[in-house]
């Protein structure tokens, strides 16, 4: 079962050092991550915070790949129509050089109109910017001179990954779904919608597309893991901080939105009873693994809605000490 640690860097109120201090122990946990055997680090983006949230997850990136050797980097999601597509065709190709393969990417539309204004985007072009930036980066990661927007262009240096980097279309919607098919993509759903995963296949069907996939998580999946010896403890000194993530999140979502993160609560007693975060004993989340809940994966969030950093690294050294011994016997 993979062993996966979320990092977003949401700092309430955004005093300077605390937002300095919670990029440190992102970069500094990940080390410590990758040095015990876990699998991946899972970066995101959105921009125009009020809590600062992870508004540049390459650069993140980039930081966390100096600082390891092994353990792989996912961004879900990255919004590529905010880039310019060459220079994120060169970024990504250097990060998966500097990374010696270990990027990952979910290309992203976004929900928030706000965050395309900010960059002098249009909304209601997000579609076709998608379509631009996914087919450049396909194009450029040959490094062969192809055309763009009238101008022949060569990327270099090529990424490490042959033929590139692992890149997935992220949505909840048919068109996106249409759009992984269209470029022979992977598609990755933001929640379990099985309707879209039947899409995916006979879409890819009728191109003679045999070679994708569908990550999509189950129901009740995709949990946020604080590991702790006493849970309502846990939910006692560090439930508001698990709500201030949850309310922000669900503060922009639009009714065309889904997501398996996407909560409803109002109270911490609220968030705690839906389930979507959990405060779970190393037992707990030994049972997790043995039993494939969860989707299949353990996700841990140790800062998560501005958590303490030293109850972050609590949290992920119980489990390291009590969790990843056992699943590496089983």
């Amino acid at each position: 079962m993979p062993t996966i640690l979320r990092f977003n860097q949401v700092t309430p109120g955004l005093d300077r050092a605390e937002v300095a201090a919670r990029y440190q122990a992102t970069i500094e946990m990940a080390a410590f991550a990758d040095k015990n055997g876990f699998d991946m680090i899972s970066l995101e983006e959105h921009h125009g915070a009020d809590n600062g949230w992870s508004p540049a997850p390459l650069a993140t990136a980039g930081a966390v790949f100096g600082a390891t050797r092994q353990i792989g980097v996912v961004i879900a999601a990255l919004l590529a129509p905010l880039y310019n597509p060459i220079r994120l065709a060169e970024d990504i190709a250097v990060l998966d050089n500097i990374s010696g393969g270990r990027l990952s990417i979910v290309a992203g539309l976004g929900y928030r109109p706000e965050e395309y204004a900010a960059i002098g985007a249009d909304w209601k072009l997000r579609g076709r910017l998608q379509d631009e930036a996914v087919d450049t980066l396909l194009k450029a990661w040959t490094g062969e001179p192809f055309t763009y927007r009238g101008e022949t262009v060569r990327v270099t240096p090529r990424p490490f990954t042959d033929p590139h980097p692992v890149l997935m279309i992220g949505g909840t919607a048919k068109a996106t779904v249409r759009r992984a098919v269209r470029f022979r993509l992977p598609f990755f759903a933001a929640a379990p919608l099985p309707e879209l995963e039947r899409h995916y296949y006979e879409s890819a069907a009728e191109a003679g597309f045999d070679d994708g996939f569908v990550l999509m998580p189950s129901g009740g999946a995709g949990a946020m893991i604080f590991c702790t010896e006493d849970p309502d403890r846990a939910w006692a000194e560090y439930g508001t901080h698990f709500l201030h993530e949850a309310a922000t999140y669900a503060a922009w979502q639009t009714p065309d939105v889904h997501s398996a993160m996407s909560s409803a609560a109002r109270t911490v007693a609220d968030l705690r009873a839906e389930g979507i975060y959990k405060c779970l004993t190393p037992d707990e989340c030994v049972a997790i693994a043995r039993s494939g809940g969860l989707a299949t994966s353990l996700n841990l969030h140790p800062l998560c809605g501005g958590l303490p950093i030293d109850a972050g690294w609590s949290s992920v050294q119980l489990f390291n000490d009590k969790v990843m011994p056992r699943l590496r016997a089983a």
